[in-house]
């Protein structure tokens, strides 16, 4: 039985405003989805699957018993301080979603105005869909007779503002949001998603950006006088370039359009990190203010998450190792009867590079 506790609130209490996501479409007609974490204290994530057939028991309301369900699906992904709760991850059917970070808009149904049977806590929402359900047309039929419930952790009195990225094997993607006490779904055409504000007003603010190509701009001809860019990816001119949400939509928006479609497998993995190199964040890059400098840690990328869809393949380096590892997920007995975990410990030094005369290795011909 996993339960809900204490620790799973206090994994995600921390602000963690800079957490990027997208999906990659393959040109097989798989997809592979990736994104960053970003926390300002350590999450000590482990990777876990969980087994298809375990009894799993939400929160329901003033602590009580809430949702229970028995998981159809098997699943990998991260959790967070030892906690049975995907805070991202993968099913055996392709299904793929993370938690992201949703301060200043989420607001959960009133517990004291919900049927505990239906109740989950935020941190548990995304193990639900996970291990309940094979695509997002699946999700979204189910989503009338779940609600998140605003449920504080005890110790820090906080309720986690989430909100939540779905995506399925056949390329179709939604965000669910908590707006109002109920669930607001969106089909998500793009496939991108970071974190405030709510979805719809990121894809009004795409207007702004009409004019942004991966191909360069052509020469400006004015009275006679050409005018041509000093460089490559003049198309790309004004794309911003900051940490902040909408900025880091635009630019992952920017990055998977303009990608090249290669195959499912190791190449599109590999192009789904390079995009992904792009939104991390080094510790002091972003810091707070006055007495919130002091009080809370720098935010930083914990980690990085990429899952190919069509392999069921699923991938994690760390801010301190950055090299690649996978877990394949349709390796494992899903028919198991506990959890497995495996520490995200970094790696040995590699050995150095094994250096010979010119000559043998074919340099300098």
């Amino acid at each position: 039985m996993i339960a809900a506790c204490a620790a799973a609130a206090l994994a995600f209490a921390s602000s963690a405003q800079a957490c990027t996501s997208f999906l990659l479409k393959t040109s097989d007609g798989g997809a592979v989805y990736g994104r960053t974490m970003e926390f300002g204290f350590q999450l000590q994530s482990q990777a876990i699957v969980i087994p298809r057939h375990m009894d799993i028991a939400g929160t329901g309301p003033g602590g009580k018993a809430g949702h229970n369900w028995q998981t159809l699906y098997a699943a990998v992904g991260l959790n967070a301080f030892g906690v049975s709760v995907l805070t991202d991850g993968v099913n055996e059917k392709g299904l793929a979603g993370g938690i992201l970070y949703f301060p200043g808009y989420a607001v959960y149904a009133d517990p004291d105005k919900t049927e505990p049977a239906t109740a989950v806590a935020p941190w548990e929402f995304l193990t639900w869909a996970l291990t309940s359900f094979a695509t997002v047309a699946e999700v979204k039929a189910a989503l009338a007779d779940i609600a998140i419930i605003d449920v504080q952790e005890p110790e820090l009195g906080i309720t986690p503002p989430f909100h939540y990225t779905l995506h399925d094997a056949s390329g179709a993607s939604i965000v669910i949001e908590p707006l109002g006490g109920k669930l607001k779904v969106y089909d998500n055409p793009i496939g991108v998603m970071t974190n405030a504000p709510p979805f719809d007003w990121h894809m009004t603010n795409l207007k702004n950006y009409v004019k942004l190509s991966a191909r360069n701009a052509p020469p400006l001809t004015i009275d006679g006088l050409t005018i041509t860019s000093f460089g490559q990816g003049s198309g790309l001119l004004g794309i911003p370039g900051d940490p902040t949400p909408p900025s880091r939509f635009i630019r992952a928006l920017g990055y998977v359009v303009s990608a090249k479609k290669l195959p499912s497998g190791d190449e599109s993995v590999r192009l789904a990190e390079h995009i992904l190199n792009n939104f991390d964040i080094p510790l002091g890059f972003i810091r707070g203010d006055g007495a919130e400098e002091t009080s809370h840690p720098w935010e930083f990328t914990q980690w990085t998450s990429i899952a190919d869809l069509k392999t069921r393949r699923y991938y994690v380096k760390t801010y301190d190792d950055q090299v690649l590892r996978g877990v394949d997920l349709m390796s494992f007995d899903l028919d198991a009867r506990e959890v497995r975990a495996a520490e995200l410990k970094p790696l040995p030094t590699p050995p150095a590079l094994p250096f010979s005369p010119p000559g043998k290795t074919g340099a300098g011909k």
